[in-house]
């Protein structure tokens, strides 16, 4: 079963960030691990400013109010370890992040492994420089592992919530970033981008959504 792992990419949080599902995270543009950069990072990852209500001074326009059980839930989540989750909160997790900015990385890790891969360093850098970035920094990001179809829902889980963990630890002691800034979760095999191709490398990925929590992110 191992086997079917060697490739072993994940394309993944973080401020929180696809799959034909009910339940999946919305469509996000797959970048490959050669291609991405902290600017594309940061324009996917960066909310679309919201025009003024006619009526309203540009002094006097107020962002709108956070969904308050919304808010909450994440705030519940944050700080918890990946294993952690339940599959309700799981779901709820990719319920909430639907419709927030997100993008999803190719990320290949050393084979049947955590380790993220070489070639894979330079995009998790340029995701680093990216969540630092002052248009970013001290939101909550979901960072969300998922692979393909191939192996059992088990081995599948845990080699996704792994992978996500790989991702956290890397951003956490390499920029700084705040751990509770960042949810990490895995998907294991039930969220594939591709459901037509279930084995196709698509399906291994990482994707990082901007949850846009600063109010609660700690700075």
């Amino acid at each position: 079963m191992a086997k079917h792992f060697q490739s072993g990419n994940l394309t993944a949080i973080a401020a929180i960030l696809t799959v034909g599902t009910a339940l999946s995270f919305g469509i996000g543009a797959a970048l490959a691990a050669d291609e991405v950069t902290e600017d594309q990072i940061l324009r996917a990852l960066t909310p679309a400013k919201k025009p003024l209500t006619r009526g309203l001074s540009v002094g006097g326009a107020a962002a709108p109010a956070a969904n308050p059980a919304e808010s909450k839930f994440v705030s519940s989540v944050r700080g918890r370890t990946t294993r952690s989750l339940s599959a309700s909160e799981r779901e709820e997790i990719a319920a909430i992040v639907k419709d927030k900015p997100k993008i999803d990385l190719e990320i290949t890790f050393d084979y049947n492994s955590a380790d993220i891969s070489a070639k894979s360093i330079a995009s998790v850098q340029a995701l680093g420089r990216a969540l630092s970035n002052a248009e970013l920094k001290g939101s909550t990001f979901v960072v969300a592992g998922h692979t393909d179809a191939a192996g059992g829902e088990e081995y599948n889980q845990a080699l996704s919530e792994r992978r996500a963990d790989a991702i956290k630890k890397y951003l956490i002691d390499k920029y700084g970033i705040n751990g509770s800034d960042l949810v990490t979760v895995g998907y294991g095999k039930s969220k594939l981008k591709d459901p037509n191709q279930p084995l196709a490398e698509v399906n291994r990925r990482v994707q990082v959504v901007n949850m846009e929590t600063k109010v609660t992110a700690q700075k």
